[in-house]
């Protein structure tokens, strides 16, 4: 979000200079005359950050993933693509919807401004949608009375930083259309009395509210997500991420589609 900012500023900056130098300055200037070093810049970089931010605010935008909350799916270190227009298009730093496309579907992989602090993107899996009634027991998702399948991997290991080495339970889910790999740990969270956490762990059901969506990350033991700090709304959809584009550590994950 604040990248989007400083890039509506430049664009005003220099298309206000390149405008300025149309209107007024070119026709004080001799004849022949050079053009100011700050005229040139500006005409020069004007058009590039237009189509950048057009780019950028409508269609298609990089994220690198900084945490393992979502592994296995994506790894610390991934650079990844994420499509802005698929939940409809919407108005840069205000993020409100002018063009209405599409809604998130169950399994999507989706970026989105943090609720508790929307200058943050977050990046995790829509598990629970509008109306959808949700229970999280023993590990386990049942979404509108039906137990989610799940298949017996095996072990997965991975390295934190610090040189930590850890073992998790790798599983396949089936969520919506999509199947996807998630890692369990052999821990217990801990919750706030009134966060969504602490209500599965009591075995309550919870109910996610119009125009809002439950979200959590593929590594269920090591993420903070809905769980934590609440439902996502709607006016804080960024994108759907679909591609790694790079990852300088492991170039084998370079082309793979996010699903």
């Amino acid at each position: 979000m604040m990248f989007a900012l400083f890039m509506i500023v430049i664009l005003v900056i220099t298309g206000f200079i390149w405008l300025l130098d149309i209107l007024i300055l070119r026709k004080n200037r001799a004849a022949g005359a050079t053009e100011p070093a700050l005229v040139e810049y500006a005409k020069s970089f004007f058009p590039v950050i237009l189509v950048v931010f057009f780019v950028r605010s409508f269609i298609v935008e990089p994220f690198k993933i900084p945490s393992g909350s979502m592994m296995p799916t994506l790894l610390a270190g991934d650079y990844i693509l994420v499509n802005k227009f698929t939940y409809g298009l919407r108005v840069p730093i205000l993020n409100n919807t002018f063009i209405k496309v599409n809604h998130p579907t169950r399994g999507d992989v989706f970026v989105f401004h943090f609720p508790p602090e929307p200058s943050i993107d977050y990046i995790k899996r829509v598990v629970g949608l509008p109306g959808d009634k949700i229970r999280y027991q023993d590990k386990q998702l049942t979404i509108n009375g039906k137990h989610l399948d799940v298949q017996d991997v095996g072990n997965y290991e991975y390295v934190l930083p610090g040189l930590n080495n850890m073992t998790a339970k790798e599983y396949h889910e089936q969520l919506g259309n999509v199947s996807h790999s998630i890692l369990i740990h052999d821990v217990v969270g801990n919750y706030d009395a009134d966060a969504i956490g602490a209500k599965f762990a009591n075995d309550e059901e919870i109910t996610v509210p119009a125009g809002h969506y439950l979200a959590m990350g593929d590594n269920r033991d090591n993420s903070s997500d809905s769980r934590v700090w609440g439902f996502v709304p709607e006016q804080n959809l960024v994108g759907k991420a679909f591609y790694i584009w790079m990852n300088f550590d492991q170039g084998s994950r370079i082309g793979t589609v996010i699903h």
